[in-house]
């Protein structure tokens, strides 16, 4: 017959956690006791992102109310989904899906296919002053304002005195100048040229950085076996920045129609509404700026959700088809 002492030793032993568990907790704590300088330095950041990325999520409750400024919270009238089905029965939100997702994809495109060559040509240079001269000129856009940049694109494609027209005139491709921005088939492609010419040199600085840190060695065995150059960068440059290039190409697609609405605003005129208009734009136009604040919120809500179902979408394709994903 059991003693008293041994059920309560046997209770004890049956009520203690999972041994594995335990060790598990034990090393969590040993590691957060360790790194509780860098875990008190992450604090402001943490508190940041809370503050201005979470926190405004509750704003987003304006999108089922008719939204007055002078009522409290309490004191909204809800209206259920009435701004939704608003939105998706105007002919003027399509329209405007369509240039953003336009200027999106060729954005993409262009925006991420030409830095990662740029940035592997820009490895191939043997002279080092050349090359840091090429790398500082070609990133310094990036930090002109696009009020600055739309000045000069607007100059550079002038009927008056624009250098693009006078080139064109001048070797004798058109007969008169072109009102390049009064073409609104034409803007998409100015949009993106732009945005090209201004960030290509910035983005490449990161391939720039996952080229370094491939092995010189690698390079060496290939010289011996006869590989020539253009070999060696199809071969091992850019197999050594795949797992770079798949983190940012699922980032880009996360951020597919949220491309924001400066430059479009800045290059826009009356007569290319119709191709410069984008989502942004738009909740800023028929939002915001009509006092109709739950409307504009629905917008940003459908923009927020569209945005998060491409990242989980590409993530998921990535993650089964290259092993590679950001989560």
């Amino acid at each position: 017959m059991e003693t008293l002492t041994e059920k309560s030793a046997s209770a004890k032993k049956s009520s203690d956690p999972n041994p594995s568990t335990q060790k598990r907790r034990n090393r969590i704590w040993d590691s957060m006791k360790q790194q509780k300088y860098l875990y008190l330095m992450s604090l402001p950041f943490v508190a940041w992102v809370f503050v201005f990325n979470y926190l405004p999520l509750w704003g987003w409750t304006m999108a089922f109310q008719n939204y007055k400024p002078a009522r409290s919270f309490g004191d909204q009238e809800w209206v259920g989904f009435k701004h939704f089905v608003e939105l998706f029965s105007d002919d003027r939100f399509y329209l405007v899906l369509r240039n953003t997702l336009a200027m999106s994809l060729m954005g993409l495109v262009v925006g991420f296919i030409v830095p990662i060559f740029f940035a592997i040509l820009l490895n191939e240079m043997r002279g080092m002053f050349f090359k840091r001269a090429v790398q500082t000129v070609s990133y310094l856009p990036h930090f002109v304002s696009w009020v600055v940049v739309a000045g000069i694109i607007t100059k550079m494609l002038s009927t008056d005195g624009g250098i693009i027209n006078d080139i064109l005139v001048n070797l004798n491709i058109i007969d008169q100048p072109i009102q390049f921005m009064a073409k609104g088939n034409l803007f998409w492609y100015i949009v993106t040229a732009s945005d090209m010419w201004k960030e290509t040199g910035w983005n490449a600085i990161i391939y720039l950085a996952a080229i370094t840190g491939i092995d010189q060695e690698l390079y060496e065995a290939s010289r011996v076996d006869g590989a020539n150059r253009w070999r060696q960068m199809w071969h091992i440059t850019l197999p050594g920045i795949r797992t770079t290039i798949s983190v940012l190409f699922i980032m880009s697609i996360g951020h597919l129609i949220s491309i924001g609405f400066e430059k479009q605003f800045l290059l826009q005129n009356s007569l290319v509404l119709d191709y410069s208009e984008v989502l942004d734009l738009y909740a800023l136009n028929y939002g915001l700026n009509m006092g109709r604040f739950s409307y504009g919120t629905a917008i940003g809500i459908f923009n927020s959700v569209v945005s998060i179902i491409l990242l989980f979408t590409a993530n998921g394709l990535f993650k089964k088809f290259t092993k590679e994903s950001i989560m």
